[in-house]
């Protein structure tokens, strides 16, 4: 981790931490899980406030995550009705948003912290699909927490070893993340496959 990165938050502390996880949740590159483990390094030696932290990392990421969700709603609706004037296109879109209000909630959870990369764009998605605020909020506070706590909790352990732990963390949740698409579409073949139709055997030549 650069000293620029760890002087910024030691500078700007909480109000910091809540801008880049903000900025993240809107698709904006910034360093917020890094500087997130960076905060709880400066809890552990009593520079920062472990309250405060927490509290300014998972407000500025439900504030983005509440922004991308109202953008998609705004953007969505416009899209819509153009999507719509295709009988095709319109089964599509109603076909997704099915999809969402069925699945959402847990789509919204992992990809705040496990997928994260995927949240803004669930956001987006979430708020064009027409998926409730209250479902989303909730399974997205809820996501937050675990990606704030994660990674402020290391952050607060590891102390002096940030750089080789964030490497680490990065590495593991990179795999669990494969592994997962692995075998969520192992299982989706799997049930197409069972769902298919079995051909009719062809009639034998006398």
């Amino acid at each position: 981790m650069s000293d620029w990165l760890l002087a910024q938050v030691g500078e700007w502390g909480a109000w910091a931490l809540a801008l880049v996880t903000f900025l993240s949740c809107l698709a904006i590159p910034v360093p917020s899980s890094m500087m997130m483990l960076a905060a709880g390094a400066f809890v552990a030696s009593g520079d920062l406030v472990l309250i405060e932290v927490v509290l300014a990392a998972l407000g500025g990421a439900v504030a983005g995550d509440q922004v991308g969700y109202a953008l998609g709603r705004v953007a969505g609706r416009r899209a819509e009705g153009w999507l719509l004037r295709s009988p095709t296109r319109a089964t599509v879109v109603e076909r997704a948003k099915l999809s969402m209000q069925r699945r959402g909630t847990l789509a919204v959870f992992l990809t705040r912290w496990l997928f994260s990369v995927l949240g803004p764009y669930v956001n987006l998605l979430a708020g064009g699909a027409g998926m409730g605020w209250a479902r989303f909020t909730a399974a997205g506070i809820a996501g937050e927490a675990v990606w704030v706590g994660l990674y402020t909790g290391i952050g607060r352990i590891a102390g002096g070893q940030m750089e080789q732990i964030a490497a680490a963390l990065g590495n593991a949740t990179g795999l669990l993340a494969s592994l997962t698409v692995t075998a969520a579409l192992g299982w989706a073949l799997w049930r197409h496959r069972a769902r298919a139709p079995i051909p009719e055997s062809a009639p034998r030549q006398p």
